[in-house]
């Protein structure tokens, strides 16, 4: 079927169960960014592929909700379907909620299939709706009754990860949550969100695409901890293991029932700790009437993003083996441009290759972003094989790759020019660079968010009247997402204030339509720095370790404190990196990482 008959499919069933519109979302029922086969719905509908988009079908329309990192790419993968593209942030763009209501009146109904929707979306969509009297169905699944070669659900193996990499057993995590439950005066945790699941009990899988993660659920009492996923993956002796350490192992679709009959007998206050952020509205509305939900962001979210001195030294071990594979690649890069034989897929699929061969590898941690020229302004394009374009030396080419090793995650931005830039691109690339800069130079008290911060990154874009429409710095796990919270770095106010042993990317950018694409990304870790009388202030360390590309520097627009920043991490790349290079690779990073 097309995208065109699928939605008429879809409008068929909806006249039948007397349903006005229905919301197709892009997440799972642990509202994860990165979602199975099984739930890849909104891909199956409307045929883009971007990560983050909602769709939304009425008897007479179709949209698609996205934000400034997939405009171009939902601009192209959406031409000859009916679906309109709605480009959220954009003046006058209203978000689906807020359109709905404008179309609809009392009596109507919107569809939605409420486990694969987080609790605070609907409640804002309840919100919403009710100024109008509109409904909601949200115990209803139309694309299960459409897709009838819908992939089985996952099937991959669980594995331990130890201590040595961990730093902490998950013996100790749940007893630090069970801490946090008596502070916040609660009986139960419910984890729907995969991440925090495997970093509470030191697991791992291969569920889900370049997260390391397995589909479940988790409760934790202060007495029980019960994990909840198919028994069929568990490698030989893990549930004996768990179990001699009062760990429960249940089914995965067991969760649905323990919820509804959560014995009040057994607590003292009959309060349930979710994240509605990360928690499905079905397991939401199985609560029973007898508990009272307390709402925050996950307990083992705020743990796990504060990373200990085991996870920070195994880190900064797989940064050292990330340069190592982003040197070969690069070598290689600059070895083959003249043939033309370079192409966006042949480059993602060498530096693969490249990283592939390192000490610890697991695999890659989001899917390689490799724009040549007008591909590199689509921010997070997607190369294939109808797409991909021959490497040039005529303008930039952006590479963003990230890998998984057991001992940490990376994530990394280079832009590269192979000849020689215009005028144009130096001063572009220079102010990407200068923010870059002045963003790794922070030093901030205490209490600091990273939205107070963003403007660093952004200041000399905006002298010029330039911008770029994507957050600044995402949190970052340890063999983990890539993309974790709850910190980041945005021009969005986010009430969680940086704190010590946090990682987070500082990644800014400028994309000229049809022409090319600039971004420059290291990862950082909050680290203390200094006492004064007024306050305790931290800064940041750098963790990636790589050359960033000289040729394009515009010197003279970079104030002295800046290039001497420069200068001065190219120093450290050198240093450490070298000890690992052979003889020509030392040679060819003595040359990027030169003084300016």
């Amino acid at each position: 079927m097309t995208v065109n008959d699928k939605i008429n499919a879809l409008r068929k069933l909806m006249f039948e169960k007397g349903i006005s519109a229905y919301i197709i979302p892009s997440t799972d029922p642990h509202i994860s960014e990165y979602v199975a086969a099984y739930w890849q719905s909104r891909s199956w509908v409307s045929g883009f592929t971007g990560s983050v988009a909602t769709v939304v079908i009425t008897d007479s329309e179709a949209g698609l909700w996205t934000d400034g990192r997939y405009f171009l790419q939902a601009d192209e993968q959406l031409v000859g379907t009916e679906i309109k593209t709605f480009k959220l942030g954009l003046e006058g763009v209203p978000d689906y909620p807020q359109w709905l209501n404008n179309k609809f009146k009392a009596g109507d109904i919107i569809g939605f299939d409420g486990k694969v929707f987080p609790v605070n979306t609907v409640k804002k969509m309840i919100s919403t709706f009710k100024l109008n009297g509109i409904e909601i169905n949200s115990d209803i699944d139309l694309i299960d009754e459409l897709w009838e070669e819908r992939p089985s659900m996952p099937k991959g193996k669980i594995f331990e990860i130890g201590t040595e990499f961990t730093g902490m057993s998950r013996k100790e995590k749940i007893n630090d949550i069970r801490l946090s439950l008596d502070e916040k005066n609660c009986d139960y945790t419910l984890l729907c969100s995969l991440d925090d699941i495997c970093w509470t009990f030191n697991i791992r899988g291969y569920d889900v695409p370049f997260n390391p993660v397995l589909i479940s659920f988790a409760l934790i009492s202060k007495t029980d901890a019960i994990l909840y996923v198919d028994k069929n993956k568990l490698p030989d002796g893990l549930e004996l293991t768990f179990n001699s350490e009062n760990i429960i192992i249940k089914e995965y679709n067991e969760v649905e029932n323990d919820i509804k009959y959560l014995d009040t007998n057994k607590t003292n206050n009959n309060n349930l700790f979710i994240d509605p952020v990360r928690s499905n509205y079905w397991l939401y509305m199985s609560v029973p009437s007898s508990f009272n939900i307390v709402e925050g962001i996950n307990i083992s979210t705020h743990l796990k993003s504060i990373k200990n001195n085991k996870e920070l030294n195994g880190v900064k071990d797989a940064m050292r083996k990330d340069c190592i594979a982003m040197i070969e690649n690069w070598m290689w890069m600059e070895e083959n441009i003249s043939g033309g034989k370079l192409t966006e897929l042949s480059v993602m699929d060498y530096l693969e290759t490249c990283r592939a061969k390192q000490d610890k590898y697991y695999g890659l941690s989001f899917n390689t972003i490799a724009g040549m020229a007008e591909h590199g302004a689509i921010i997070h394009y997607g190369s294939t094989k109808e797409t991909s374009i021959g490497i040039t030396d005529k303008t930039f080419f952006l590479l963003d790759s990230g890998a998984q090793y057991y001992d940490g995650t990376t994530d990394i931005t280079r832009t590269f020019h192979f000849g020689e830039p215009s005028d144009e691109e130096k001063t572009d690339y220079t102010q990407v660079l200068k923010g870059h800069i002045d963003l790794s130079m922070a030093k901030f008290p205490v209490g600091t968010r990273g939205s107070q911060l963003d403007i660093l990154a952004r200041k000399h874009l905006w002298d010029s009247f330039k911008q770029y429409h994507h957050g600044t710095g995402h949190g970052v796990g340890c063999f983990m997402n890539v993309h974790e919270g709850p910190q980041s770095i945005r021009m969005d106010e986010n009430a969680t204030p940086l704190k010590a042993g946090m990682i987070v990317s500082n990644e800014p950018g400028l994309y000229r339509d049809n022409k090319y694409g600039i971004r420059i990304e290291n990862l950082i870790a909050v680290k203390e720095s200094q006492e004064s009388e007024f306050s305790k202030f931290l800064e940041f360390e750098n963790l990636t370790l790589c050359p960033i590309g000289i040729n394009a520097i515009k010197k003279e627009l970079m104030s002295q404190t800046q290039i001497t920043w420069l200068n001065s991490y190219h120093k450290k790349v050198y240093d450490e990196v070298s000890p690992l290079c052979n003889e020509s690779q030392i040679s060819w990073l003595k040359e990027k990482t030169r003084a300016i």
